[in-house]
């Protein structure tokens, strides 16, 4: 008996919804056009990165071998391309206004000074040796540190900034270190290569695997789940204005004098938008698998993947209709369940890590995006994803997403229990 009332009340959240043409397009169309939207605008930004140089001011002051070697490797980089018919002043002004993301302005004497510089240094080392030197040379002065300077336009993203000077950095260090092994070497007579040993250490990245081959994260990778997640929350609009209209339309009145319990028609609602939350969730994949090579974009790969990903859409379904259920519950208009319901996904989404990664947070909200259930459901489908995770891997977000379900659920049918006793 209660199968036949779970499924009577499966039926009429079916027929809500076909006359709710409104709640449909929210619930498939728009994520698929947030999803591809997206995904097309960040491949671009990145393919345009890699295929196109960024057009940079370089006045060069020194015309030596120091200002010759960074404007080489500057050019090698295929990364920028240089504009030289500047002097510090204009490239200030056009820098500032907008007009280009940075200019390197290249000291006078750069190269003159450093290898004086090196020379001193080299020849009181020698000295201390007891070894043969120029004392014209090391009674010299060290001329003053000089300066290379870097403008950046205001509106410049602060990672490029860091890149940049990064970059620069490492190529004055190289050059540093080359004249300091090719001054010893001049001093010292020898004709042994010295340059040779000064790259001993470096850094080799490891990824993760599969079947020998390395796994590389692409743009697609987190964007699938990411607005996969953001289309499953947004089932909490049309529940919740679903619920509402039960209210309005007297619907609400004939459940509670019905011999069938509250939790039935609870289940119901919960058992219809798993199946939605299901079919969205496929259509993002399908997607990403066929649609997007259409795209130039990389498909999406889940191979030996499909069933736990699928767990994960079910418990994330699960808190976004334990959260729609509430909503819908408390608020006794659409005026207050529609708007209220797509800001909290928004700030869900948003302090989940759906929009902006969690590690760039400030570690405030670093704190607080633990709470959020779209982030316990994104980190699961990432550790599926990009982690070769399996089930195990994603217990504990798992139980948190049913747990978050469970007490929205228990909230609402005491509170739905204290407003009919009353």
């Amino acid at each position: 008996m209660l199968s036949y009332k779970l499924w009577r009340s499966f039926v009429k959240e079916i027929l809500l919804l076909k006359r709710d043409i409104g709640g449909i397009v929210i619930i498939f169309v728009m994520p698929l056009l947030l999803i591809v939207t997206i995904t097309l605008i960040q491949d671009s930004t990145f393919k345009n990165l890699e295929g196109s140089k960024i057009p940079i001011i370089f006045i060069d002051n020194d015309k030596s071998e120091v200002s010759k070697n960074i404007k080489q490797e500057l050019e090698n980089s295929n990364t920028f391309r240089l504009l030289t018919h500047y002097n510090e002043k204009s490239a200030q002004d056009a820098v500032f206004s907008g007009n280009y993301q940075m200019a390197i302005v290249i000291p006078k004497n750069l190269t003159h000074d450093l290898n004086s510089n090196i020379d001193i240094k080299v020849q009181k080392i020698v000295n201390s040796f007891g070894l043969e030197t120029d004392s014209t040379i090391v009674n010299q002065p060290i001329s003053v540190a000089k300066e290379i300077h870097l403008y950046f336009d205001p509106a410049t993203n602060v990672g490029f900034k860091n890149s940049v000077m990064n970059s620069v950095n490492k190529m004055i260090f190289e050059i540093e270190n080359k004249k300091i092994y090719t001054a010893f070497q001049d001093q010292l007579g020898t004709t042994e290569n010295l340059d040779e040993n000064k790259n001993f250490i470096s850094f080799k990245e490891i990824s993760p695997k599969r079947n020998n081959t390395e796994i590389i994260p692409n743009s697609v990778q987190h964007n699938v789940p990411a607005w996969t997640l953001f289309a499953i929350f947004f089932v909490v609009v049309p529940l919740s204005i679903n619920l509402v209209k039960e209210k309005s339309q007297g619907t609400s009145v004939r459940i509670k004098i019905s011999p069938t319990p509250y939790f039935i028609h609870i289940l119901g609602k919960t058992f219809t938008y798993l199946i939605i939350c299901i079919v969205q969730f496929l259509l993002m994949v399908a997607v990403g698998i066929y649609l997007f090579p259409y795209m130039n974009l990389p498909a999406f790969d889940i191979s030996g993947k499909m069933f736990p990903l699928i767990v994960v859409t079910l418990f994330a379904g699960l808190a976004a209709i334990g959260f729609g259920i509430l909503l819908g519950t408390i608020a006794n208009t659409q005026e207050q369940s529609a708007p209220f319901g797509a800001t909290s996904v928004v700030v869900l989404a948003a302090i989940g890590g759906i929009w902006v990664p969690v590690f760039l947070m400030p570690e405030f909200m670093q704190n607080i995006a633990k709470f959020s259930p779209m982030n316990w459901g994104l980190n699961a489908y990432y550790d599926i994803i990009l982690r070769n995770g399996g089930i195990g891997s994603i217990i504990k977000e798992l139980a948190l997403l049913f747990l978050f379900y469970f007490i929205m659920v228990i909230i609402s049918i005491f509170y739905e229990r204290k407003q009919h006793a009353v």
